[in-house]
């Protein structure tokens, strides 16, 4: 990570980060807003980092939920 990137973050977000660990994901600025490619490579490695919603390791994308609502066939 840029050491202009960091100050940056520092300035911004200090009290927040104390005692957290910022991780650089050296993905480079060549990417559109939500582009597919950009978005699965965050995904992967964003993983990692992250702990799953299960537990144990890595993460996984999950689908956002209704809020515990289901739709039903009918209500198309």
């Amino acid at each position: 990570m840029e050491r202009a990137h960091r100050a940056k973050l520092q300035r911004r977000f200090g009290p927040q980060l104390k005692g957290k660990r910022v991780v650089c994901l050296d993905i480079p600025d060549d990417y559109d807003f939500m582009q597919p490619e950009l978005v699965a490579l965050l995904e992967k490695k964003v993983a990692r980092h992250l702990p799953s919603p299960l537990g144990g390791g890595g993460g996984s994308h999950r689908e956002p939920t209704t809020g515990g609502r289901r739709s039903r066939p009918d209500e198309g």
